[in-house]
């Protein structure tokens, strides 16, 4: 067979120079962020990158410096490291958002086994292991394509659109950049819809006490974001939705809430723990909440809902409270995230 005329040249001027037929798609799984440590100076640290972010605070960015240094660095370090501690692996050392983002990855990775030519690996979009890193790694494995994919169902400029900023950052200091793809949203894919779905009615068939209201918390932005444009909000309600009617009639016990707001700021409503409180003194005995907007169980989920909002209700004269875990890695999770990939691999792999 003839070859194309300089091909053989060029592959051998290539190999004498080390370099290789790119042959290998990477897959980055990112979520949101973990301190390294509890204590006063990895907290600062972690804080001050997620805080520092103009996606997560959209204020003046003078005034912001000033409020951040001067007093949220003084002194949230301290409250937040006691809160991470009630939740904190101790066993490994880490946040439990570290432990599950790495074992969602390593299970994803599992499914994928059979192709030499995927690599599964992952991030924090703030902490380690950083975004930069990975893709780094990714690289030097030979990954000429990189599939991006932020783990959140829902799409907000302070979460997914930061992750992609932080991407992209990276490559640009990359002499040789991968083709990029990045994982759209899915607030009302099929198996992510169901897998929910299926995750409350188990939990509640091995519950001694059925739930008068169902709670679907998800993590608030401030309204003036929504104001300005972001989908966040309308995507919140399409999964709440979605998931009422996969319910069934259990679905009409539930209620859409936002959590984790920050600052004196209105936030998107309504608020789990206003909501929590008013369900209890209103005579409401039994509760169970969800977090659909999370991916993996951590700080935001595992002390502020299983622990604050369950205080909460029991102070206000609830009697039941229970916590329904986020999917993290469990079967449904990982067949969900495996089906989102390879969708977004057509034409790739």
């Amino acid at each position: 067979m003839n070859e194309t005329p300089g091909t053989s040249s060029f592959t051998e001027s290539a190999q004498q120079q080390g370099v290789r037929p790119p042959a290998k798609i990477g897959v980055l799984l990112v979520n949101l962020g973990t301190p390294d440590g509890t204590s006063y100076w990895p907290m600062r640290r972690y804080l001050k990158e997620f805080l520092s972010d103009p996606r997560v605070i959209e204020t003046n960015r003078v005034l912001w410096w000033l409020i951040l240094n001067g007093i949220v660095l003084t002194k949230r370090p301290l409250a937040s490291g006691a809160k991470y501690r009630t939740v904190w692996n101790e066993e490994l050392n880490e946040s439990p958002l570290r432990t599950i983002t790495r074992a969602q990855a390593e299970k994803v990775a599992a499914a994928f086994a059979s192709r030499s030519d995927i690599v599964v690996d992952w991030a924090m979009r703030y902490g380690n292991p950083s975004i930069a890193s990975r893709i780094e790694a990714l690289a030097a494995e030979g990954c000429d394509r990189l599939l991006v994919f932020p783990l959140y169902p829902q799409y907000s400029a302070s979460t997914t659109a930061t992750v992609n900023d932080k991407v992209f950052d990276a490559l640009k200091a990359m002499r040789v950049q991968p083709a990029v793809r990045t994982v759209p949203p899915y607030p009302v894919n099929p198996l992510y819809v169901e897998a929910l779905a299926d995750s409350i009615r188990t939990h509640l068939a091995n519950s001694p006490w059925e739930p008068e209201a169902i709670l679907a918390s998800f993590h608030g932005v401030p309204q003036s974001y929504v104001d300005k444009g972001d989908p966040y909000q309308q995507q919140c309600t399409l999964t709440a939705e979605a998931l009422r009617r996969a319910l069934g009639p259990l679905g009409d016990k539930l209620k859409l809430t936002f959590q984790s707001r920050f600052g004196l700021a209105e936030w998107l409503k309504p608020y789990t723990d206003k909501t929590v409180e008013a369900l209890a003194r209103d005579g409401v005995k039994r509760i169970a909440i969800i977090t659909p907007g999370f991916v993996a169980d951590c700080l935001e989920t595992l002390e502020e809902i299983a622990e604050e909002n369950k205080e909460i209700f029991l102070e206000n004269g609830g009697e039941d409270f229970s916590y329904i875990p986020c999917l993290n890695d469990s079967e449904p999770s990982i067949r969900l995230l495996t089906d989102l990939i390879e969708r977004e691999l057509k034409g790739w792999a």
